[in-house]
């Protein structure tokens, strides 16, 4: 009998991910992909009743309001997907013998570290979004004991949503000069890697039920990002590309976002 799997936020930039790759595979995994309005998990009663009509045993929870400077300004937003979605998710996967695929960040971390975070780091989110991750992660461990939650660093996909690879993309065809930020790091992290990862616990029956770091382990800052993305489209020649240390924004965000990739 095949392993039956559900995704939530199926419509955004990892959902898409592992739906292209994954939606047809000979994993013996059946995948049902739901969008924000086919499930919305800040609903407990639409999401307790998708569970009972339903039956799965996986969940990967995708769905996360990740505006980091939106957050700032209007918090209740992000905790009611990123905290009490989890929650509810969390009590779904309890009552109906779920086991639980959440997503989180490296910006529950505040960045005041110089060396690689561990999942044995102690949290200390600096903005509203880290917080409410943080929150959803809380709230997932007191409910559940079976549970992966895979914190992840500067998530993007080439194909898919809104983020910074396809942002400077679309910059270099509209101007002749960027300055990108030398002032933070992190380790930029393709949702296909992302992708095989979350569902390769799926496939290998994984039992060892914790928090996980995942990320792709290239340590830079968003202006090497920018010039990495440039030289694989062949644009490198076309855009100046320009340092600075002025990258002024509502949120605070953590200086150094490197998570070493492990449980």
């Amino acid at each position: 009998m095949d392993t039956k799997v559900l995704v939530t936020g199926a419509n955004g930039q990892l959902g898409k991910t592992i739906e292209e790759l994954f939606a047809k595979n000979n994993l013996g995994v059946d995948f049902t992909f739901v969008s924000k309005t086919e499930f919305d998990i800040r609903d407990l009663e639409k999401v307790s009743s998708f569970f009972e009509k339903n039956e799965f045993d996986f969940c990967i929870n995708c769905a996360a309001y990740t505006n980091v400077e939106q957050a700032e300004k209007t918090p209740e937003i992000a905790y009611k997907v990123n905290a009490e979605g989890a929650k509810n998710l969390a009590l779904a996967c309890k009552n109906n013998d779920v086991v639980l695929i959440h997503i989180s960040t490296d910006y529950v971390f505040d960045g005041e570290k110089t060396t690689p975070y561990t999942v044995k780091d102690k949290t200390n989110p600096i903005n509203e979004y880290g917080k409410s991750k943080l929150l959803g992660e809380e709230h997932i461990q007191s409910i559940l004991s079976k549970y992966f939650i895979v914190r992840t660093s500067w998530l993007y996909s080439k194909k898919y949503g809104r983020n910074f690879y396809k942002t400077i993309l679309a910059l270099a065809e509209e101007k002749d000069e960027l300055s990108i930020t030398t002032d933070q790091l992190g380790c930029p992290t393709d949702t296909e890697s992302l992708a095989r990862f979350v569902v390769g616990l799926i496939a290998e029956k994984s039992k060892a039920f914790s928090i996980q770091h995942f990320s792709d382990d290239e340590v830079m800052t968003w202006y090497d990002f920018a010039r990495k993305i440039l030289s694989e489209n062949d644009l490198i020649n076309k855009v100046n590309l320009v340092k600075t240390s002025n990258y002024v924004t509502f949120a605070q965000r953590p200086r150094y976002s490197v998570i070493k990739t492990g449980g």
